[in-house]
């Protein structure tokens, strides 16, 4: 396993690093080779779905799915491309040149780390693995292997994003010393059957667990409930918290918080136990001349809640709240706003700076092709997943943490509390191999 720690370093000094070694090695692909990039689909069903078909300009060989029932509508689409349900036949390919990870949280890493080590570039969905430790070995092999690299958090590509990222940076409403991140989605509560249940003809559950504890297979989890089982996913903070959190972490330049605090409520008669109702205070560093921050989510709910426990009414369900010294912005994916607006009637806002994106995940495939940026490369999105996962830490402890990010340790805990919840141990013969 991965003993070298990655430094911290300011986001753009990372992001230039891993794209100059990127660009120079995706040219020497693709100097001789088709202007195509062959592209390895794992996990075709959901959000599989949506990336090979963002994708289909390109050149789609090999789809691969655990359940062939997912299999089904991509391979009428690209009737040339083979279909297997063992990843490993995907990585074994020497004719793909990337790969598109779309699975379940727990099997993000495995896949992605070994693809990465055989030389191909990858596309993984959010949050980047299931465990933090897991996320730092992402992109660390990443970096080492010096391959182009994208996190799906497809709203970063967004322009309402972007001028956001514009205003805070031009500095709209001052400095920023707190931020609200809050979604409304609430997780569903999971009964286990008391009697196993046959899987499907199509699945193969046992690829399907990989590293994840053994447990029979249960339609109550399996294929879309698994987010709200500690084992495969980590409710609704893993699910949406890379989306919002991304917009803070941009915009103010946070990458790990020293102290973290979680609280939330769960389901009273349900087997599973990620929160129903959550709140998590994050306490970021100074960075540079950028004051210390403290960012809080909240999720369950449709806003922040008052000192006095009422929840605030924004007119955002979902939604980024700055608080600056000199007024705030309010935003979400597709709308922001200064405020007080009459405070702002007559601001004159800043020339647009960030480039309009071609696509997140066209962002991705120029980058193979001609290097290039990608905004949300594994050293980005890694820090912000380790970050977002950091919560669910917090939460399972029950206390505030003290959090040392360069060595992946929580500084005021015993280590036999923490560390199953940092590094977790794998089925079998599974492992993430170095």
């Amino acid at each position: 396993m991965m003993e070298k720690r990655i430094s911290r370093r300011s986001l753009l000094a990372g992001t230039a690093g891993a794209l100059a070694v990127a660009a120079t090695n995706s040219r020497q692909i693709f100097a001789a080779s088709s202007d195509k990039v062959r592209l390895g689909i794992i996990g075709c069903g959901g959000q599989g779905e949506y990336s090979w078909s963002s994708l289909a300009n390109e050149e789609i060989v090999s789809l691969c799915d655990v359940d062939l029932a997912n299999v089904a509508k991509a391979a009428k689409r690209f009737p040339n491309a083979e279909v297997v349900q063992d990843f490993r036949r995907v990585i074994d390919r020497k004719d793909v040149d990337a790969v598109v990870v779309c699975t379940p949280d727990h099997w993000h890493a495995i896949p992605t780390v070994w693809a990465l080590q055989a030389g191909k570039h990858v596309y993984c969905e959010k949050p980047l693995a299931h465990s933090i430790y897991e996320c730092r070995v992402m992109a660390e092999t990443a970096r080492k292997q010096k391959r182009v690299t994208q996190m799906g958090t497809q709203i970063h590509a967004g322009s309402n994003y972007r001028r956001v990222v514009e205003l805070v940076q031009a500095g709209a409403i001052g400095p920023i010393h707190r931020v609200d991140v809050w979604c409304e989605k609430a997780p569903s509560p999971g009964k286990l059957a008391r009697q196993g249940t046959p899987p499907p003809s199509t699945l193969d559950y046992n690829l399907w667990l990989g590293p994840a504890p053994e447990r029979p297979f249960d339609p109550s989890v399996v294929p879309f409930n698994w987010r709200w089982w500690w084992e495969f996913g980590g409710g609704v903070l893993a699910d949406m918290g890379c989306h919002f959190m991304d917009l803070p972490h941009w915009a103010l330049e946070l990458r790990h918080p020293e102290r973290v605090v979680s609280k939330g409520t769960t389901f009273p008669e349900a087997d599973n136990t990620v929160p129903v109702e959550m709140r998590v205070d994050f306490h970021y560093p100074s960075r540079k001349e950028l004051p210390p921050v403290q960012l809080t989510w909240w999720h369950g709910i449709g806003g922040p809640r008052d000192e006095a426990g009422a929840v605030l009414k924004t007119g955002f369900s979902n939604g980024v709240l700055f608080h600056g010294e000199k007024g705030q912005l309010i935003s979400d994916y597709g709308r922001h706003k200064l405020l007080p607006e009459e405070r702002f009637a007559d601001y004159q806002r800043p020339a647009p700076s960030i480039p309009e994106s071609v696509g997140h995940h066209q962002e991705w495939i120029n980058a193979i092709k001609n290097g290039g940026p990608t905004t949300c490369n594994f050293d980005y999105s890694g820090a912000l997943s380790e970050t977002v996962l950091l919560g669910n830490v917090a939460f399972r402890l029950g206390r505030e943490i003290e959090w040392d990010a360069k060595n992946l340790r929580v500084k005021n805990v015993k280590e036999k509390e923490w560390k199953p919840l940092i590094r977790r141990e794998y089925r079998g013969d599974w492992e993430l191999k170095r």
